[in-house]
């Protein structure tokens, strides 16, 4: 019993210790940005995705969509086409799959979603870098080493409390930049759009579940 409760008082400081790292003034930034995106019932987006190896190599620019309900989205890059209904990911690969996983499988990466709804509370440790211009830049390290990257710097509109760029650094070294434009709240999107028809995909379609 003794060991057992040394064990809790020694996780309990490990959580206490974690808190004490974040930045009160990135927090106060990162809760505006949530309480933003929980208000609009919709959001709707351009973004783009740039890599960069670790000797600085562009490896080209990709673009696309993505609209949002409540935990649902549908984002788009090219042929192919990531679908959430809340509680299962669909991932088209623009050919002849489609991988199906729960929301909580696919928790290893940072998608455009993530990064726009801008809930970070529970999984990284934060601060604040700087301000310029009509910026904020926070940095932000997840607390999950599991995580394929190693650390994301967000950058917040100071005036629409919206995230409009994040750069992703991963394991490897290699920079992920993702940039969001033609932001527009509370679109008239349907049910519907958010939900997995086969019927849209080609009939040879091979889902992967």
């Amino acid at each position: 019993m003794k060991k057992l409760y040394a064990l809790v008082l020694v996780m309990v400081a490990m959580v206490l210790n974690v808190q004490a790292q974040n930045d009160p003034k990135a927090k106060k930034i990162l809760d505006a940005v949530s309480n933003t995106v929980k208000a609009y019932k919709t959001i709707s987006a351009s973004f783009s995705i740039k890599s960069l190896t670790s000797r600085g190599v562009n490896n080209g620019t990709k673009t696309g969509t993505i609209v949002t309900k409540g935990q649902k989205y549908v984002l788009k890059e090219g042929k192919t086409e990531i679908l959430c209904d809340g509680a299962k990911t669909y991932n088209y690969d623009g050919s002849k799959t489609i991988t199906v996983s729960a929301v909580e499988e696919s928790g290893q990466t940072l998608t455009p979603q993530k990064i726009l709804s801008g809930s970070y509370d529970k999984d990284f440790i934060y601060r604040l870098v700087g301000t310029k211009g009509n910026l904020h830049e926070i940095e932000m390290k997840p607390i999950d080493t599991r995580k394929n990257f190693s650390k994301v710097n967000i950058f917040v509109d100071k005036a629409k409390n919206m995230i409009v760029r994040a750069v992703i650094l991963d394991k490897g070294n290699n920079t992920v930049q993702v940039s969001f434009s033609n932001m527009v709240p509370n679109k008239n999107l349907a049910d519907n759009l958010f939900a997995f028809n086969p019927a849209k995909y080609p009939k040879d379609v091979e889902i992967l579940d």
